[in-house]
Order: C-alpha cells, then sequence, then structure tokens
C-alpha cells in the first residue's frame, strides 16, 4: 500500500498467507453528483491538488478523477454524495485551505443502453454520445431519479404543486398530517433538485417548507446534449446533458447571458447553442470598427469606398486566423445560473 488512498472503510487486514472472510455490510459509498473543479490560476494547480488530498483524507466519499478541459486546463471531476455534501465541501476548501476554485454545474450520472445489449454510465458531458451515435446505436437513454417528502403549511399547497411539475415531478400523493401542515410526496428527476429547486422550494414557502429524498432508481427519458459553439467551435467545459424539453429555454438564456460577458473584439463572435445538430439559439457579439474614413474630407466616394473594402477584407482574414477570448466571468455566469 503506497498511499493512504488505497486503504477503504471496511478492508479487512490479515496475516499473510492466512486469509480470513471479509467483514460483511461494508458498501462503497456511492457519488450521486458530479462536479469539475478548476484552479481559477493555473499557477495554484498543485497547491489544490495538495488541499484536495487532505480533505479526502477525512471525507472518503468524495470520488476524485483528473480531468482536462481545453477552455478550463487541467483540474478535477469530483463525485459527491448530493448538492449539501458538494457546498460543505467548497466552502473547507476556501475557508481552511485560502482556495480561489471554479466549480462547473453539478451533473447526475446518467446512463446509456446500447442496441446490442450493453450499457455504459455517462458522468460528464463530454463522454455523451454524439447525434450520429444516438440515432444508429442508442437505445434508450435512462436518468436517476428520486423519491422526495415535502412538508409545508396548507396555504402554500399550490406553489408546491407548481412546483414539483415544472421540474417534471409525477405527484404520487399528499396528505394533512395534522389541521396546517401538509405532506407531498412526488418523484422527481435528480438533475432537477441538484441545481435551483431547494431555493426555489424556500422562496415559495417562505421557508417553511422542508425537503428529503431517496433513491429511486433509474427510468427511461429523452435526454440530449447541448453544446455551446463561439464562431462553430464548441466550448467543452460549457456542454450540459438535460432533458430535451428543456434546451430551448436553457439554450436561449445561456446564449443571452454569454452575449453579455464576452468582450467585444475586431470580428463579429457568434454565439450558438445547438441539441441533436440543429441550432436552438444565436446570439452576435457586435465587432469594434474603426472610423477609417475619418480623414477623407471630400473628394470621390470611391476613395472612401476602397478603404472600407480594405477594412472589410482585412477584418475577414482575422476572423478566420482570430481565437474568441472567454473570460472566467462566462463560466460563473453558467454556473449562477444552475445555483
Amino acid at each position: 500500500m503506497k498511499s493512504i488512498a488505497e486503504a477503504h472503510v471496511g478492508d479487512t487486514f490479515y496475516r499473510d498467507k492466512f486469509p480470513v472472510e471479509a467483514l460483511p455490510g461494508f458498501v462503497p459509498a456511492k457519488s450521486m453528483v458530479f462536479a469539475g473543479v478548476f484552479p481559477i490560476d493555473a499557477g495554484e494547480f498543485d497547491r489544490l491538488n495538495e488541499s484536495i488530498q487532505k480533505l479526502t483524507l477525512n471525507d472518503s466519499s468524495v470520488s476524485v478523477h483528473k480531468e482536462t478541459s481545453a477552455a478550463l486546463g487541467q483540474g478535477w471531476r469530483l463525485g459527491f454524495l448530493g448538492t449539501l455534501h458538494m457546498d460543505v465541501f467548497r466552502q473547507r476548501l476556501e475557508e481552511e485551505y485560502d482556495t480561489n476554485i471554479l466549480i462547473t454545474s453539478p451533473t447526475v450520472p446518467y446512463q446509456i443502453k446500447y442496441r446490442d445489449g450493453t450499457s455504459k454510465f455517462i458522468r460528464t458531458p463530454a463522454d455523451f454520445p454524439d447525434a450520429n451515435v444516438m440515432n444508429d446505436y442508442v437505445e434508450s437513454t435512462m436518468e436517476p431519479f428520486v423519491t422526495s417528502t415535502l412538508i409545508f403549511p396548507e396555504k402554500y399547497l399550490g406553489s408546491m404543486l407548481e412546483l414539483c411539475t415544472t421540474h417534471r415531478g409525477e405527484l404520487q400523493n399528499h396528505t394533512f398530517i395534522d389541521e396546517s401542515r401538509v405532506m407531498l410526496k412526488c418523484r422527481l428527476p435528480m438533475a432537477e433538485i441538484v441545481t435551483d429547486f431547494f431555493d426555489k422550494l424556500k422562496s415559495k414557502s417562505q421557508g417553511f417548507a422542508s425537503f428529503d429524498y431517496e433513491e429511486a432508481g433509474y427510468d427511461a427519458s429523452d435526454l440530449v446534449k447541448m453544446e455551446v459553439l463561439l464562431n462553430g467551435e464548441a466550448v467543452d467545459a460549457l456542454a450540459a446533458v438535460m432533458h430535451k424539453s428543456s434546451v430551448v429555454v436553457a439554450g436561449r438564456e445561456i446564449a443571452s447571458r454569454l452575449k453579455d460577458v464576452i468582450r467585444r473584439q475586431l470580428f463579429d463572435i457568434i454565439i450558438q447553442t445547438t441539441a441533436n445538430g440543429k441550432i436552438v439559439a444565436r446570439e452576435t457579439v457586435k465587432q469594434l470598427r474603426k472610423n477609417v474614413t475619418a480623414k477623407c474630407y471630400g473628394g470621390d466616394i470611391t476613395r472612401k469606398m476602397k478603404l472600407l473594402n480594405k477594412q472589410k477584407e482585412g477584418k475577414k482574414r482575422l476572423k478566420r486566423i482570430g481565437k474568441v477570448d472567454l473570460p472566467h466571468e462566462a463560466f460563473l455566469t453558467i454556473v449562477k445560473r444552475a445555483e
């Protein structure tokens, strides 16, 4: 054993050449929420790596895998037991070890069933099959569900029913536990509760509602991968897997937010969100333009047209070789949408 990470809770030690039966009842923790963690400053990679190793010594339920993003650089894909677990881990990283990190939007493990009988679990949007593979080889896509229990005052019953249905929930039953409180049970996709469900729950109930859930297995769902394109090039860090019914709204919102944070350059920046090979939304960040005709006082119009055409050709050439500067604020914008 070369590192303490190789020792797991429930391992049984025995003398060499005298094997014994393992102690029963121990099962490894199963991560249900995954998020990418990247350092804001690339020079802090080694320090952040050491901080994560120290934290996982007393929290073995966190799964750690190294991940590389073309936009964000080197980082980790961390698995947590839930969103509260993820928030506590993030706060400890920032407060106890004074680290500046960027956490991508949380995702859940999806399951892909192929027509040859095999299946595969997808933990990152980059592993999700593209449109051609989906059409030719995939039989079905499945996502995890939870059975949730909500307890709240009677006057908020309408708001809670609306909240569950708008998050693709299946209402099971509701009962009055006393004269003023209601207990509501519904089946929800786990992907819906790892984003902003809890915040909306507290907002609609003025803080009086409580929420609890337990795993309810996997069920078939119409899932698609949404990608963000900047001048035709995909940005892997902004890709997301979601239900088909949410693609249009989410795609338009992401494109609009990116338009506000991406800086203008000397050429047009075309922002597109795509799903299943189709454009869902499009926004354009207009180019900066220099007034090349400022020194032309009078004279033939052809002189001005010559300068404008020369500028136009230069911008076309710059667009072919130029790269879009995508600031960290763009990724923070997408994360805040999920929070």
